[in-house]
């Protein structure tokens, strides 16, 4: 079983906390020329699920550094391979309609990664009958929703897009939504692709209705990024480092995960249940954004290209 001390969203964390992968596949991809790496984590069975404490089906998981450093060329590369990943794991047909839902508050640099995404989308469902000849056959119906939070709306966010889905009705939905991390190396250089939906704030201990085919009655696929580590992470992943660089075997003997229970308690209850993001979290959720959008941009539309997007957003 995994560790339930930690928070953490992504798939790939809970699979290194494994002792047994029964129910688990997993394929590993780099890319030494972007120094990125892809895993795929396929959960195929319930022994898998239960151990890994998430829904059968599969994990993408990108890492990849330059995603936080202001590098154009490298961000396309990304966007690229996440496009075609987008497509492996939910193969599209021409007429599909697609819902995309930027989750969390875009009063909260952390947490708007996903309104920032929705803003940058290329929607085309008010367009249909009166799409420029240059664009037939080239894009498909899409439509963005921003539901914000319930502490802004008194509005359960499933509830939301629920109700948007009854009236839209999609054939797909994606929903982005910023995660937690359990390791601090993985905040804003990783994004997680799912097929299972999602339970907004799990990574923080903070569930909400789930979204996922049962509770929206359409496939649910999932993108996300750790945006935040608990600050017992943070302690322990310093410590971690300072004990191998100053060579202090005593305290480097220790357990890890002894020593993050230790840690979490000598934090509480002052700063227990703190989060942490780096200071330059501004720039780097815009960059983030933009990365996650000319993606979805390129996979949900056949003919359009990243500087095509470029050409019709501005």
């Amino acid at each position: 079983m995994t560790n339930p001390n930690y928070y953490t969203d992504l798939a790939l964390e809970n699979h290194e906390q494994l002792q047994d992968d029964s129910g688990v596949e997993v394929t590993v991809e780099e890319d030494e020329t972007l120094g990125a790496t892809v895993t795929w984590v396929e959960i195929t069975n319930p022994t898998g699920s239960n151990a890994m404490g998430k829904p059968i089906g599969n994990y993408i998981t990108l890492e990849c550094s330059a995603m936080k450093t202001p590098d154009p060329a490298a961000h396309e590369e990304i966007s690229k391979i996440l496009a075609r990943k987008l497509s492996a794991l939910f193969p599209l047909e021409e007429d599909t309609t697609i819902l995309v839902v930027g989750l969390g508050n875009w009063q909260v640099t952390p947490d708007a990664l996903g309104p920032q995404v929705c803003e940058r989308m290329l929607v085309t469902r008010h367009l249909q009958d009166e799409m420029p000849p240059e664009l037939q056959g080239r894009v498909r119906r899409v439509a963005a929703l921003r539901p914000g939070v319930m502490g802004l709306t008194g509005i359960e966010t499933a509830e939301i897009i629920l109700g948007v889905a009854k009236r839209v009705k999609p054939d797909l939905i994606i929903a982005i939504d910023a995660l937690a991390a359990r390791k601090t190396s993985r905040v804003n250089t990783t994004i997680q692709i799912s097929d299972t939906g999602i339970s907004p704030g799990a990574g923080l201990g903070n569930k909400r209705t789930p979204l996922n085919h049962k509770t929206v009655g359409v496939p649910v696929v999932a993108i996300g990024v750790p945006t935040v580590v608990d600050a017992a992470t943070l302690v322990n992943d310093t410590m971690d480092n300072l004990l191998h660089t100053l060579e202090l075997h005593t305290l480097d003997a220790m357990d890890i995960d002894a020593r993050y229970a230790l840690i979490k308690n000598v934090l509480d209850p002052e700063a227990g249940n703190m989060f942490v993001t780096p200071k330059e979290v501004d720039a780097v959720i815009t960059r983030l954004a933009h990365i996650i959008a000319n993606a979805l941009n390129i996979a949900l539309h056949p003919g359009i290209t990243v500087e095509d997007v470029g050409r019709y957003l501005s």
